[in-house]
């Protein structure tokens, strides 16, 4: 392995400085959604980030405690406690590392690009979304309110100030990370200006020690795992689908090849340790990623130094850390979301076909009203429904008659279980001649409901007392056809080798 040069280690440790920073308000309000400690999930955050930094499959992506995660945890903790909370992150990520050992993550390469632009943008629309909490504070009676217009004015100045510092300030110098920047002139100016604003200590303080080992107080038996599987099992397919998509996106962007499989174990053994060191558990973060990855951190340095700044933070700056105003912060996170966007999906949008477009704006809507995993899985659906739709359209037949008189049916396409009303509609029995072939060169039969169809086609033929002939099939369909087993004509040389899909040859 290649040692990282001078500038390398500068700017992956100042990039890891800054994705440290942008992570303490977000482990902050993680904790609060899933109803525990700040310091829950800044142990998450620390633990999650240096474990899957030092041994995953993806150097340059940040992982930690997110808002996907949190969210399903809040009725877990609502109704059982944190207790159990612990003891199903550890089960959690048992789950992940069995996904890793079967290698099952080479399936996410098989999720369509339109299901990831959807992903990409609905976590984008997330992002920018999950900003807007921070212009509330708490009213007299308990409830969540705006603030009054002077600060709201004050806090979009500081973030306005931001975001021009980030996207200005690469066109003068690249000698610091624009993004850390940022936040440093907006933390130094506040104070010096007297300008009173909401700060990262009015989330919750950060201070406090390191992590110590912590077994989940909770009754080992069969009642405690019901309850926690199935948290254990929704929080492990979320934690895992985010991760790897989050692992293709940065694939993308770098042109490079990441390990999904080393990335779901580190993943798994992250959240195990997590668990039992009191964290809220986690997986990767695309906001704090596309941080990393747009300043060119893209070693596993990165990871790291965000990791231990995070446990600096909580053990000797937490007092500093929590002046810097969350308008800085805020601002960074408007940036990311707004390059994470593809914005140029919207003018493709109107150049793809509908279908194609249809996945993307459903999994963006999806993912911004329910959550990650349902939308990816919902658009993995609609994305192979469209496919077998298409398939299904593209059954043809070409018919003549050769010299002897006997009807020539030519299929073309792939027979399988979409396609098979549009193949039993191309055949007339009543009105064909004695002798009648079906040829299948051009043509595929793929699973059961296609042998079924042809055996019925079989049927049909023999009540209308015609001779029907089936050429160029798959060995795998003369051994799986019940009723069409004797009219096959078997030709060795020239017949096609595929497989079918069916239990019988399974």
């Amino acid at each position: 392995m290649a040692v990282p040069s001078p500038q390398e280690i500068k700017t992956n440790l100042l990039s890891g400085l800054t994705v440290a920073l942008a992570m303490v308000p977000e482990a902050i309000a993680f904790a609060l959604v899933a109803h525990v400690s700040p310091l829950t999930g800044l142990y998450a955050a620390f633990i999650v980030a240096l474990i899957t930094s030092a041994f995953g499959g993806r150097p340059g992506m940040i992982s930690g405690a997110t808002g996907s995660l949190a969210v399903v945890m809040v009725a877990l903790v609502a109704t059982h406690g944190a207790e159990y909370l612990f003891a199903t992150v550890v089960l959690m990520g048992i789950l992940q590392m069995l996904f890793a050992v079967a290698k099952l993550g080479k399936l996410i390469r098989m999720v369509p690009h339109p299901v990831m632009l959807g992903f990409v943008n609905g976590l984008a629309i997330v992002i920018f979304m999950a900003q807007f909490g921070h212009f509330k504070t708490m009213g007299a009676d308990g409830s969540q309110q705006w603030m009054a217009s002077s600060q709201l004015y004050i806090m979009f100045g500081l973030i306005a100030l931001t975001m021009a510092i980030i996207y200005l300030l690469p066109k003068f110098t690249q000698a610091i990370p624009a993004t850390l920047a940022g936040i440093l002139v907006v933390a130094i100016l506040v104070p010096a200006l007297g300008i009173s604003t909401k700060t990262v200590g009015d989330l919750g303080s950060i201070a406090g020690g390191l992590p110590s080992f912590h077994l989940p107080q909770v009754p080992l038996n069969w009642e405690t795992l019901h309850i926690v599987f199935p948290y254990a099992l929704v929080l492990a397919a979320i934690g895992l689908i985010e991760t790897l998509l989050t692992l293709n996106l940065i694939d993308e962007m770098t042109d490079t090849r990441g390990k999904p499989n080393r990335e779901s174990l580190a993943q798994g053994v992250a959240n195990v340790v997590t668990g039992f060191f009191g964290g809220m558990g986690g997986c990767a973060m695309i906001g704090q990623s596309m941080i990393n990855v747009n300043n060119g951190a893209l070693k596993r340095l990165s990871g790291i130094a965000t990791a231990m700044f995070l446990l600096s933070f909580i053990l000797f700056a937490s007092s500093w850390i929590e002046r810097i105003p969350l308008a800085a912060l805020i601002g960074v996170m408007f940036v990311v979301a707004e390059k994470t966007f593809e914005w140029g999906s919207l003018q493709a949008l109107r150049k793809i076909p509908r279908n194609d477009a249809f996945i993307v704006v459903a999994v963006t809507v999806i993912t911004v009203l329910t959550d990650l995993a349902i939308a990816v899985v919902a658009g993995v659906i609609i994305a192979a429904l469209v496919f077998a739709w298409q398939h299904a359209k593209r059954i043809g037949v070409k018919t003549y008659t050769d010299p002897q008189g006997w009807k020539i049916y030519e299929l073309e396409g792939t027979l399988f279980f979409a396609s098979i009303a549009a193949f039993q509609d191309l055949f007339t029995p009543k009105e064909d001649p004695q002798d009648v072939v079906i040829e299948f060169r051009d043509a595929r039969v793929k699973d059961h409901s296609a042998i079924v169809a042809i055996d019925s086609l079989a049927v049909r033929y023999r009540q209308a007392g015609k001779r029907l002939h089936l050429r160029h099939l798959s060995p795998d369909c003369l051994e799986l056809l019940e009723k069409a087993g004797d009219m096959v004509e078997v030709n060795m040389l020239e017949d096609p080798h595929y497989h079918v899909a069916d239990n019988k040859l399974g």
